[in-house]
C-alpha cells in the first residue's frame, strides 16, 4: 500500500515542507513544546470528558440495584431498564446537533463550560428521583452534555496544541472518559455495608458526578478560548495573546500566527453550499462522518452499556461486578498505551492493530455463548442469559472452570482494541482533517451521527439478543471490524506531525494519492 503523500515533495505541496519555509530553527518553535499551560488548559477542558465517562456508564451497577428496588416507583422492568439505558444516546445526539451552532457562536470554551449546566440538572434529577421520568429525563439530560462536549473538546484541544504533542493530548479526551467510567465502577462495586450492593447508594454515585462539572468549570474559566476562534471572530489581539500564553512568554509565535491568521483570512466567509460540493470540503467531512458511524458498529456503547449484565448472562469465574471494573482498568491502561505511542507509531498503524483486535475479541465472544458452558445464576429481569441459551444446549459450568475466564479475557481484548485506536483516534482525526471553516458544524454532525447510531444500538441490543441470541450482535459487531479494517487502509490519511493548516492545505491540492 503507497504511503500517504502527507510529505511528499514537489510543487503541489509546497505548503507541506518538512522544514518551515522562514528557517529551521522556527520549526523547533513551533514543533517543540515550550510551555506547560497546554497541558493546564487541556486538563481543565478533558474534564467534561471525564464527566461523560461517568455518565455514560452509570447504568450498569443501577439498573440491577433498581430492578430489586423496594420502591414501586422506581422498580424497572425489562423495557423500562432498556430505555434507561439507551436514552442517553438521544440526549447526547440532541447535544451534537446543538454543537453544530454553539461551537461557532460561542466558541470552543464557553460551549464547554455551558454543558455544565444541563449536566449538572440531570445529576440532581436521578439523585432526587421519585419516578422513572425523572431518570429518565436526568439521564437524557447527561447525555446532551456528554454530546456537547464530545462535539467541542476535541477541537479545543486540537486547536491549542502543537503539532508535537497533538496526538498524545488527543488521546486525553477518551483517557478521561475512561477515567470516569472506572471511578464509576469503583463506586459501583458492591458493599456488603449497604443493602443496595453497592459501595454508594446510587442516589449518591448521582451527587458523586457534580464534583468533575463544578471543577471543570472553575479551571476553564482562567483558561484562553482557542486562538484559529478568536481570529476567525476578528479578535487578532486577544488571538495573539492567547497563543502567547500557551506556548510561553518566551516562545516566537510570530510564524505559527501568521500561519493560523493566513489560513483564517482565507476561510472567512461562512461556507456556502456550492463550496460544500468542493472535494477538498466534502471528503475530510465524509471520511470523519464514516469513522464516526464505523466506531459505533463495532458495538462499544451497548457492550460498555450493558457490561455488567452480560456478564451476569454468561458463566464467569469471577463477581460480574468485578469483571466489570477489571474491563475498566484495562481501558485506562490501553488508552495510556495509544497516548504514548499515537505521536510515535502514527494514526494509522494504531488503526489497524484496533480493529484486528475487536474483530477477534467479538469473534471469541459470539463463539463462546453460543458454544459456551451457561451461566450458574443468570439475572433474568434483564433478559440477555434468556438470548444468551436460546437455540443451544449448553453444558453447566462450575465455579472454578477456567473456561468461563473466556467472557472476561475476550471483552479484555475488546477494550483494549477499542481504546488503542477506534476509540481515541477517531476523535482525534474529527478535529483534525475537518476543515477550518466547517469544524464548528461538522464536528456537531459527527457527534450527531455518532450518537443516533450508538442509540439504534443500544434500544436494539436488548431485542436482538431475546430473538436471536447474545451471540449474534457479537458476529455482526466483528463483522463490521473486517469493514474497518478496509476503510482504514484505503480512505484514513496519516497525520502524525503535521500542522492543521498543512493537513487542510494536503485536502485543498485535491491530489487522491493518500486514497490509495
Amino acid at each position: 500500500m503507497q504511503e500517504p503523500l502527507l510529505g511528499a515533495e514537489g510543487r503541489d505541496y509546497d505548503t507541506f515542507p518538512e522544514k518551515p519555509p522562514p528557517s529551521p530553527g522556527e520549526r523547533t518553535r513551533v514543533g517543540v513544546l515550550q510551555n506547560k499551560r497546554v497541558f493546564l488548559a487541556t486538563f481543565a477542558a478533558v474534564l467534561g470528558n471525564f464527566s461523560f465517562g461517568y455518565a455514560l456508564v452509570y447504568t450498569s451497577p443501577v439498573i440491577p440495584a433498581l430492578e430489586h428496588s423496594s420502591d414501586p416507583n422506581l422498580n424497572l422492568t425489562k423495557t423500562q431498564a432498556s430505555w434507561f439505558g439507551s436514552v442517553f444516546t438521544l440526549g447526547a445526539a440532541a447535544g451534537g446537533l446543538s454543537a453544530m451552532v454553539l461551537n461557532d457562536l460561542l466558541g470552543r470554551k464557553l460551549s464547554i463550560m455551558f454543558s455544565a449546566v444541563p449536566s449538572a440538572a440531570g445529576y440532581a434529577l436521578m439523585a432526587g428521583a421519585h419516578g422513572l421520568w425523572m431518570l429518565l429525563l436526568g439521564r437524557m439530560l447527561t447525555g446532551f452534555a456528554g454530546g456537547l462536549t464530545a462535539a467541542c473538546i476535541p477541537v479545543y484541544v486540537s486547536e491549542i496544541a502543537p503539532p508535537s504533542v497533538r496526538g498524545a493530548l488527543g488521546a486525553t479526551p477518551q483517557l478521561m472518559a475512561v477515567f470516569g467510567s472506572l471511578s464509576l465502577y469503583a463506586l459501583g462495586n458492591p458493599s456488603q455495608l449497604l443493602s443496595t450492593g453497592l459501595l454508594l447508594p446510587w442516589r449518591w454515585l448521582a451527587v458523586a458526578g457534580e464534583g468533575p462539572v463544578l471543577i471543570m468549570v472553575l479551571l476553564l474559566s482562567c483558561m484562553p478560548n482557542s486562538p484559529r476562534f478568536l481570529l476567525s471572530k476578528g479578535r487578532d489581539a486577544e488571538a495573539l495573546q492567547a497563543l502567547a500564553w500557551l506556548r510561553g512568554a518566551d516562545a516566537d509565535t510570530r510564524w505559527e500566527f501568521e500561519q493560523i491568521q493566513d489560513t483564517v483570512r482565507r476561510q472567512s466567509s461562512h461556507l456556502s453550499w456550492a463550496e460544500a460540493r468542493d472535494p477538498h470540503m466534502y471528503r475530510p467531512i465524509v471520511i470523519a462522518l464514516l469513522m464516526r458511524f464505523l466506531q459505533q458498529l463495532t458495538g462499544i456503547t451497548p457492550i460498555l452499556v450493558y457490561l455488567q449484565s452480560i456478564f451476569d448472562s454468561t458463566a464467569v469465574l469471577l463477581p460480574p461486578k468485578d469483571d466489570a471494573a477489571i474491563v475498566g482498568a484495562v481501558r485506562l491502561l490501553s488508552v495510556l498505551i495509544a497516548a504514548l505511542t499515537m505521536d510515535l507509531a502514527g494514526r494509522k498503524v494504531l488503526l489497524f492493530i484496533s480493529a484486528a483486535g475487536m474483530f477477534a475479541a467479538n469473534l471469541t465472544l459470539g463463539l463462546y455463548v453460543h458454544f459456551g458452558p451457561k451461566s450458574l445464576a443468570p439475572n433474568s429481569t434483564v433478559g440477555l442469559e434468556r438470548a444468551a441459551l436460546a437455540g443451544t444446549e449448553q453444558p453447566l459450568a462450575t465455579p472454578t472452570s477456567y473456561l468461563t475466564l473466556v467472557p472476561l479475557l475476550a471483552t479484555m481484548l475488546f477494550i483494549m482494541g477499542y481504546a488503542m485506536g477506534w476509540g481515541p483516534i477517531t476523535w482525534l482525526l474529527m478535529s483534525e482533517i475537518l476543515p477550518l471553516r466547517a469544524r464548528g458544524v461538522a464536528s456537531g454532525l459527527c457527534v450527531l451521527v455518532s450518537w443516533l447510531t450508538a442509540f439504534a444500538l443500544t434500544k436494539s441490543f436488548l431485542l436482538v439478543t431475546n430473538a436471536f441470541g447474545l451471540q449474534a450482535p457479537f458476529f455482526f459487531f466483528a463483522a463490521v471490524c473486517l469493514v474497518n479494517l478496509a476503510f482504514t487502509g484505503c480512505c484514513v490519511p496519516e497525520t502524525k506531525g503535521r500542522s492543521l493548516e498543512q493537513i487542510e492545505s494536503f485536502f485543498r491540492t485535491g491530489r487522491r494519492s493518500f486514497l490509495h
